[in-house]
C-alpha cells in the first residue's frame, strides 16, 4: 500500500501548498541574473585514472560569487559531438565516486556531476542571510526580507549553469543533454529541466523539495522535511505565520516549476516512501505537460531500487 494515498488518488492529486503570486517573475529575475554569469570554468586533472575517460575537477563561479565544484568525466576517444549528462546528488551528500560516471563516458557521454553548495562536496556556500542557519538548507533564508536569499534558489540556478557549461563543451551536442538525480537530486533534475528548456531527457527519482505543506501534514519527524518541525517549534510555535512560511517556500517548490518542463521525463517513484511522501512527488508529476512516463516501484521506499540504473541508462541512450 502507498505511504499516504492509493495510486488512483495520487494520479489525481494537485498539491496543497500555495504558489506565490510573483512566482514567474521571481524565476525570470533569477534567470536574468544567471545570464550575467560566465560559462568559463577551471579544470584540474583528477587523481583518478581510467583508460576509458579523462577525469577532471571542474570549478565555476555561480550566482553570488560562490565557487561551485563538479566532477567531469569525458570519453577519451570521442569523435565529433556526443551526448551529455548532468548528475545531481542527494541531500547532504556529494557528487559521488568517479567510477559511477565511467560507464556513461565509455558510451560516449560527457558527464558533469555537480556538488551542491555547502553540502558533502567542496562547493562553497557563501550565502549571508537573516534568520536561523543552524538546521538545514531547506529553511536557510526563509526569514530574510529578500526571497532571493533562499538557499535553494542559488542551487537551482547552479544546476542551470552546470548544464549550460556542459552544453557549451566542444565534445557535446547541446541538443542531446539529459539530467538525472535521486531525492534532492531528483528535485534538482526537475528544476533544471524546468529552467533550461534545451534539456532533452530528465529522469527524476523520488524527488525532494515538493509540496511542503503536504509534507508537513505527514510525519515530518521521519521525513526529509524535518527542518520544518524545527522551524515551527523554535520560531513560530503558534503557527501565526504558517501561511506566510509556506508561501515563501513556494518559490523553491518544484511542483510550481513542473509545468515549464519541455523535456521528455521518466519519473520514478516508490509508493512506500516515507522520506519524500509519494503525494508530494505526484503534486509535481501531475503538472508536467511534456511527454512523460511514470515508473512505479510498488513495494519500495526511499532506498536502492532494483534495475533503476539499467532503466535510466536505456532512457539516456535515446539522446
Amino acid at each position: 500500500m502507498p505511504a499516504d494515498m492509493p495510486l488512483t488518488e495520487l494520479l489525481q492529486y494537485g498539491g496543497s501548498s500555495p504558489k506565490p503570486d510573483d512566482f514567474d517573475a521571481y524565476w525570470e529575475r533569477g534567470l536574468k541574473e544567471l545570464e550575467e554569469q560566465s560559462l568559463d570554468y577551471e579544470l584540474v586533472p583528477a587523481d583518478f585514472k581510467s583508460p576509458l575517460a579523462d577525469c577532471f575537477h571542474l570549478y565555476f563561479t555561480g550566482v553570488g560569487g560562490a565557487r561551485v565544484h563538479c566532477k567531469l568525466a569525458r570519453p577519451k576517444r570521442a569523435e565529433g559531438k556526443g551526448p551529455g549528462l548532468a548528475y545531481f546528488h542527494g541531500y547532504s551528500c556529494d557528487s559521488g565516486d568517479w567510477f559511477e560516471k565511467i560507464g556513461y563516458a565509455a558510451h560516449g557521454f560527457t558527464v558533469l556531476a555537480m556538488d551542491c553548495r555547502g553540502q558533502g562536496g567542496p562547493s562553497q556556500d557563501n550565502l549571508s542571510v537573516q534568520g536561523t542557519t543552524i538546521r538545514g538548507h531547506l529553511i536557510r533564508g526563509i526569514d530574510d526580507p529578500d526571497p532571493d536569499k533562499l538557499y535553494f534558489r542559488s542551487v537551482f540556478l547552479d544546476t542551470v549553469q552546470t548544464v549550460r557549461i556542459l552544453m557549451a563543451m566542444d565534445g557535446v551536442d547541446p541538443q542531446r543533454v539529459g539530467v538525472y538525480g535521486l531525492s534532492q537530486g531528483g528535485a534538482l533534475t526537475t528544476a533544471c529541466a524546468a529552467l533550461e528548456p534545451r534539456v532533452r531527457i530528465a529522469v527524476p527519482v523520488y524527488p525532494f523539495l515538493s509540496d511542503y505543506k503536504r509534507a508537513w501534514q505527514s510525519d515530518v519527524s521521519v521525513t526529509a522535511y524535518e527542518e520544518l518541525l524545527y522551524y515551527f517549534r523554535f520560531f513560530d510555535p503558534h503557527h501565526a505565520r504558517e501561511e506566510e512560511v509556506f508561501r515563501r517556500l513556494g518559490y523553491i517548490d518544484i511542483q510550481n516549476l513542473a509545468d515549464r518542463i519541455q523535456a521528455r521525463v521518466l519519473w520514478v517513484t516508490a509508493l512506500t516512501d516515507k522520506i519524500c511522501p509519494p503525494s508530494t512527488q505526484f503534486a509535481a508529476y501531475n503538472k508536467i505537460r511534456s511527454e512523460k512516463e511514470l515508473l512505479v516501484y510498488h513495494e519500495f521506499g526511499h532506498e536502492n531500487l532494483p534495475y533503476l540504473a539499467d532503466r535510466a541508462f536505456q532512457e539516456f541512450m535515446k539522446l
